[in-house]
């Protein structure tokens, strides 16, 4: 599968648009004032700060946690993409005395990494399990490729050109070479991305042997440790073993996802580009392994990942609770990222689902509608005085934050959604994969000649796509995602029914010429869904989807005590067309039950000559991605289920 450069999709007004636009406008200006330490409300970052004090323009001590450098990066990468289709003369004039502080404090091996910098430089690559050297490599390579295809210029990646010469002068299986790997995986997909700009096959081959060596002979983490008078890391926890890092086995002998989630993802995204650029067939089947193991048992309903708080980790199959769940923004970010890698290793429908899963749910509830408060965690159900009692439920915020000390997940954030023109769609020989559904101009090169369409729709919020080939030529084929949630559906050509065949959840369309008009209705009624037997904490319990958005009840709208909602499974949906903070938004109400109090006595805790009483009452929905938008309160996505 080839991708489908960024540069060749205009993402047209629409619901995506609307939040590239609030990247541009909120999310990236105010996060380079907080990577400034300029939000009076907000934790210091120290990352512009750092970068000066290396360089001798201040004089202070290095600020922030040993990786901070990757938030800089994260921000970089976002600004560069979005200067694809937002030209912006002061961002772009940002960015650019960003590369000249690191042009500066770049050392003269091409070492770039200011808290060692600022600590003690002899002290470098003697912990890659712990302080993330090659991790703020991945995410600096990243940004630098972002911005040399954004705008041509080369100082930035001539900067990471440098450093990553360095890094495979000290890492590789040739003797006096060190033979470890990061504790943090980021830098294995950066280096394939690295690779498809300079077709230098030393960056591919640097990228193969750090996922490779994983785990491969020896504990070299453990190895590390002892050299620096340490102890292995995670040693006395369920993460022991090196597990945690995903280092406790080759990665093609890993079949269930363990530790740290984000590092996990990262690696998998890292195997699916190999496997891509190598054709290794093997490494391939043992990310489908994977696949399998996380969205089909270790994956929220809202896409969310990473069900443990205790080290940010998945834990075993089945277990998602909705309450104590971690679920990172970093992580369901993550997850997108290993889907649309899945997608170009092999055109499969199902990796666009997820894709859609994640997207219209659990990213994006990681950042309030004007892109200024952001959640770490997306729990699936808030209580806000359990977090503020309950040691257990500190993590759970119950309602959105100006910044982070770890400020890892809103410049992540937004340099996925800035990138996400790049998701729509992937092509094969002469056939095109519309992936994501968007309003958008498509304008690129297969191997059959020039394409150009226009696809129009309200997705989410509305099934009905409209495609129009502007150019076209013969032997075209277009394909077409048949979501997994889609029960019926109409497609014709110039308002006539056409002949398709399917495979692997796409409709193939072949015969199409320029001025061709292709209608793609997907019915999209708001169902219910239940969890598999399996799922301790939802047993007996409903959720609502429409297309791909997940459903929640508010306090705000519903009144507290939310868990006595209950819910039919029949219930009969209506929708309501609105807006909040100027977002455009479909909401759903339904009749339903709510258990009351009645006949129960203030003091009286427990009893057995009490049958429920339920009142009727309105239940009303809106999308999760959007709670904690009017307020602080109680929040629900699970609700019991009424059978009467």
């Amino acid at each position: 599968m080839n991708t489908v450069s960024i540069k060749d999709v205009s993402i047209q007004p629409s619901f995506l648009r609307q939040l590239m636009d609030m990247v541009a406008s909120r999310m990236i200006p105010f996060q380079w004032e907080a990577l400034n330490d300029r939000v009076p409300d907000a934790a210091p970052s120290y990352c512009i700060r750092n970068l000066r004090a290396v360089i001798g323009e201040i004089e202070a001590p290095h600020g922030g946690c040993v990786f901070q450098d990757s938030d800089l990066a994260k921000w970089m990468e976002a600004a560069s993409y979005s200067l694809v289709w937002n030209r912006n003369e002061t961002l772009e004039a940002n960015i650019d005395y960003t590369v000249s502080l690191m042009q500066k404090a770049q050392c003269p091996d091409g070492y770039l990494n200011t808290y060692y910098q600022l600590t003690d430089l002899s002290k470098r690559f003697t912990n890659l399990r712990d302080n993330h050297e090659l991790y703020c490599a991945g995410h600096l390579i990243e940004a630098a490729v972002a911005y040399f295809e954004a705008t041509g210029k080369r100082a930035f990646l001539d900067v990471m050109l440098k450093y990553v010469d360095l890094i495979d002068q000290t890492f590789g299986p040739e003797e006096g070479k060190l033979k470890g790997y990061p504790g943090h995986e980021e830098i294995e997909l950066a280096l394939v991305k690295l690779y498809s700009v300079t077709h230098d096959k030393k960056h591919l081959a640097l990228a193969s042997y750090f996922i490779e060596q994983r785990g491969a002979q020896g504990a070299y983490f453990d190895e590390e440790a002892r050299r620096r008078g340490g102890e292995p890391g995670w040693g006395h926890s369920v993460y022991s073993q090196n597990r945690y890092y995903q280092a406790g086995s080759p990665v093609r002998e890993q079949k269930a996802a363990l530790g740290h989630a984000v590092r996990q993802l990262y690696l998998l995204s890292g195997m699916a580009d190999v496997a891509r650029e190598t054709g290794d067939e093997s490494l391939k089947d043992a990310c489908i392994a994977m696949w399998k193991n996380i969205t089909r048992r270790q994956m929220y309903i809202t896409g969310a990942v990473g069900q443990s708080a205790f080290g940010e980790a998945f834990t075993f199959d089945y277990d998602l609770p909705n309450d104590l769940v971690y679920g990172e923004t970093c992580a369901s970010i993550a997850l997108f990222f290993f889907a649309q890698r899945m997608l170009r290793l092999q055109p499969h429908g199902e990796y666009g689902d997820i894709c859609d899963t994640v997207l219209y749910n659990g990213t994006i509830s990681g950042v309030n509608l004007e892109g200024n408060r952001f959640f770490y965690v997306n729990p699936l159900e808030s209580v806000p005085e359990r977090s503020q009692k309950n040691q257990s439920f500190v993590h759970i915020k119950s309602e959105r934050q100006p910044w982070f000390g770890c400020a890892c997940c809103p410049p992540n954030l937004a340099r996925m959604i800035a990138a996400l023109p790049g998701s729509v769609c992937t092509s094969q020989q002469n056939t095109l994969y519309l992936n994501l559904f968007t309003s958008c101009k498509v304008s690129t090169q297969l191997d059959g000649g020039a394409l150009c369409l226009e696809c129009d729709t309200r997705y989410p919020w509305d099934g009905d796509i409209h495609i129009k080939l502007d150019a076209c030529f013969e032997g075209f084929c277009l394909a077409l995602r048949l979501p997994g949630w889609v029960d019926t559906y109409e497609l014709t050509v110039n308002g006539a029914n056409v002949v398709t065949t399917m495979d692997d959840g796409y409709i193939f369309i072949e015969g199409l010429k320029a001025g061709d008009e292709v209608r793609y209705n997907l019915h999209m009624p708001a169902r219910v869904v239940r969890a598999h037997p399996r799922l301790r904490q939802t047993a007996g319990q409903l959720a609502v989807m429409r297309g791909p958005v997940v459903y929640c009840l508010e306090e705000v709208d519903n009144g507290a005590l939310l868990n006595n909602v209950c819910l039919s499974p029949a219930a009969c949906f209506t929708y309501e067309e609105t807006s909040i903070k100027g977002m455009p938004l479909v909401c759903l109400s339904a009749p339903a039950k709510r258990q009351s109090e009645s006949g129960w006595d203030e003091y009286e805790l427990y009893a057995s000559h009490h049958e429920p009483v339920y009142e009727d009452i309105t239940a009303r929905f809106l999308p999760y991605f959007a709670w904690n938008n009017r307020g602080t309160g109680e929040m629900r996505v699970w609700l019991r289920a009424f059978e009467g």
